[in-house]
């Protein structure tokens, strides 16, 4: 029995002799963990809730604390309960059967981080598109933070039993790759041949992606004749205007080249994400939703439904709205909810709505697909395509979720609270709840990170808690850079901890240092904090970080490397020995005093993983699951400072002790798992 199911039959079991007794019908009964073990594992403040109701229906008055002590007996009762006390004015403080717990704690605990094949419908499939990087270069730092929350946040819904399809939207259509093949066409004087040529040409620690960052730059410069000062030439800003209708236009040399360079830079982007252990199932594009006509039948059902109007005078004379409620007055948000317009063009919003429909099966229409990418794994990537003769026979179904969760930073809330209301207009029967924003403020570098990574600062930089980025004006980080970077730290410390070690494990243990540095990171901030990483913070092995994690885990698993293969199957034969052993009374005799309570908490805390992941699944927000995860590695360390586990001498103390490190390390071994941040084998 996991703890979930011991604290769901106790609150059945209220909730039941709450009926019987009082004939009170209790939907939601809250429950409290006490502050310390000694106090209870679970406390039930019900007895003041019922005494509320009670003297609501019926006017009699009683005491919260003689409510309780009927309630005690039923709960006493209840398997996995060892007693009750009645605390205070009417507190009911449940402790469990300690020794009972840990002889039923599971000897296998399962991993669902991937896909659950197997899985019902019945609750439908949870969609989560993250990351969503415009294809013109490389991932920089930013996009790092929006895939790592999104792709743990999938972890996390997996690890609770949901199915999950994970979605990557590229933009390849949009004026930042308009801009690149500006640079190509106009500053480098290149065809798509020459494109390919150069790709082919180009150095490993160069790749295509990096030269398009470095484009990129140079095009906002063309765009101002050279002068990062000066106003920007129009005539040359023209050149974006006819790229980008080229591109929405289609089968031409400048869509070609376009579209090279989308898929190109998205190859990368994946090669990229790998390396942090993050991968996709589709890749919805832009052009399709152009090519395939989504917008004209999201446009069909709003006007249809009279959800948009026609404006025929004031600013936004000739275009398209639709009406919000919210709406702030600011030109800024006017823009948002203009869906399309005065020239005909749809805005983002609008074709976000589109999409959004689609997400949830509810456009009517379906792109076709065609594979992208197989991993040596067997994981497929699929991106999407305009030509029915792409069409794969065999693939998985996408598209018709029952939620959609979009990993957008928190400038975009007011555009997607506008693609929320407009979907759940057309939709009643989906509603609000059905889209879902995670939205997460934006991650910057510390004054250190950017010297370390040969960032020029001013003196006034570097008196600044954190440095933004810029991709407009060349000032960032790409993600590989960071990457590498962080990988050849931790193989400093590596080389000096274990200078015996053969290179490739050398390289193997720096690389997983080094990625659950930076996912930890990134995560054990809440979705809303500004970040400033700093490599030096991220990569120690002390506080709040990754390694520190990692440590942990690692230090648990070394204890039964010096065990032998007999030690665990002992240690549970003895705990869960029968009565007539005499372990029973022996185990009661270890959880008992201040060492026993610390004992018991540790389990208890490895026992609250499932609890942890639920909450952080409702809450969306992976800073619970990371916190939670710390504190089971600071509690588990303080456990084995405190005791000798393999050289106990009590062999039942010895055989609890090895339990309970056991469980430790499997639940934070899991938990990390689900942050994306895999154990080495020694640190």
């Amino acid at each position: 029995m996991s703890l979930v199911e011991l604290q769901e039959n106790l609150r059945e079991r209220v909730r039941a002799e709450a009926l019987e007794l009082f004939g009170i019908s209790l939907e939601q009964i809250s429950a409290e963990i006490p502050p310390r073990t000694e106090l209870g594992d679970l406390a039930f403040p019900v007895a003041f809730e019922l005494a509320k109701r009670i003297k609501q229906t019926t006017g009699e008055k009683r005491a919260p604390r003689a409510i309780a002590e009927q309630l005690k007996t039923a709960l006493e009762s209840t398997a996995g309960v060892a007693r009750v006390e009645v605390a205070g004015a009417g507190y009911l403080n449940v402790f469990y059967d300690r020794a009972g717990f840990l002889a039923r704690f599971p000897s296998e605990i399962s991993e669902q981080t991937s896909q659950p094949e197997t899985l019902s419908d019945a609750k439908g499939k949870r969609m989560v598109e993250h990351t969503s990087i415009n294809p013109n270069k490389a991932a920089h730092i930013g996009h790092v933070r929006n895939a790592v929350l999104g792709d743990t946040f999938v972890r996390i819904l997996r690890a609770a039993g949901e199915r999950v399809e994970v979605q990557n939207y590229i933009d390849n259509t949009g004026v930042q790759v308009a801009d690149v093949v500006v640079g190509f066409m106009h500053i480098e004087h290149m065809t798509l041949e020459d494109v390919k040529a150069l790709n082919s040409s180009l150095p490993p620690q160069k790749p295509f992606d990096y030269f398009c960052w470095d484009l990129y730059t140079r095009v906002g410069l063309f765009y101002r004749d050279g002068d990062p000062n000066r106003e920007e030439n129009q005539e040359k800003k023209q050149l974006r205007a006819e790229i980008l209708h080229a591109i929405e236009e289609g089968d031409n040399a400048t869509a070609l080249l376009a579209d090279y360079v989308a898929t190109r830079n998205v190859e990368c982007i994946l090669d990229t994400m790998e390396r942090l252990g993050i991968r996709y199932d589709v890749l919805p594009r832009e052009s399709e939703i152009l090519h395939l006509h989504f917008w004209d039948h999201a446009f069909a059902q709003m006007k249809e439904r009279g959800l948009i109007h026609y404006v025929s005078e004031g600013k936004n004379r000739g275009c398209w709205v639709m009406p919000f409620e919210s709406h702030t007055g600011t030109d800024e948000h006017e823009a948002d909810k203009i869906l399309v317009r005065s020239n005909g063009t749809v805005t983002y919003t609008g074709k976000d709505i589109a999409y959004q429909l689609w997400k949830l099966g509810l456009l009517g229409l379906d792109f076709n697909y065609k594979l992208f990418r197989e991993y040596a794994d067997g994981y497929q990537t699929w991106i999407t395509s305009s030509r029915p003769q792409d069409e794969a026979i065999e693939r998985p179904h996408f598209g018709g979720g029952q939620t959609v969760y979009n990993v957008i930073d928190s400038r975009q809330s007011y555009p997607q609270e506008i693609v929320k209301k407009g979907v759940a207009a057309i939709a009643p029967e989906k509603g609000e709840e059905a889209s879902v924003h995670l939205s997460y403020e934006m991650v910057a570098l510390s004054p250190a990170a950017c010297e370390e990574l040969g960032i020029r600062l001013s003196e006034e930089d570097r008196a600044r808690p954190f440095i933004e980025m810029s991709g407009r004006k060349g000032l960032g980080v790409k993600a590989d850079d960071l990457i590498n970077r962080l990988e050849t730290d931790a193989l400093v410390e590596v080389e000096a901890r274990h200078p015996e070690s053969s290179e490739d494990e050398k390289l193997a243990t720096a690389h997983a240092i080094a990625v659950g540095a930076l996912r930890y990171f990134l995560l054990k901030f809440t979705r809303n904090s500004v970040i400033a990483f700093d490599f030096k913070e991220a990569l120690s092995f002390e506080g709040e970080t990754g390694p520190y994690c990692q440590y942990s885990a690692v230090r648990a698993n070394s204890i039964f490397r010096k065990l032998d293969e007999a030690a665990l199957k002992e240690a549970e034969h003895l705990i869960s020995g029968d009565e007539e052993s005499g372990n029973k009374s022996e185990l009661l005799k270890i959880f008992e005093g201040e060492s026993g309570d610390e004992i018991w908490s540790l389990v208890m805390l490895a026992a609250r993983l499932e609890e942890i992941i639920k909450q952080s699944v409702a809450a969306a927000e992976p800073a619970h699951l990371a916190k939670y995860s710390f504190n089971l590695a600071r509690a588990f360390n303080l456990f084995y400072h405190r005791h000798r586990i393999i050289a106990e001498g009590n062999r039942i103390r010895r055989a609890v002790l090895i339990k309970v490190a056991d469980i430790t390390r499997r639940q934070l071994t899991l938990a990390l798992n689900t942050l994306g941040i895999g154990v080495p084998e020694r640190m």
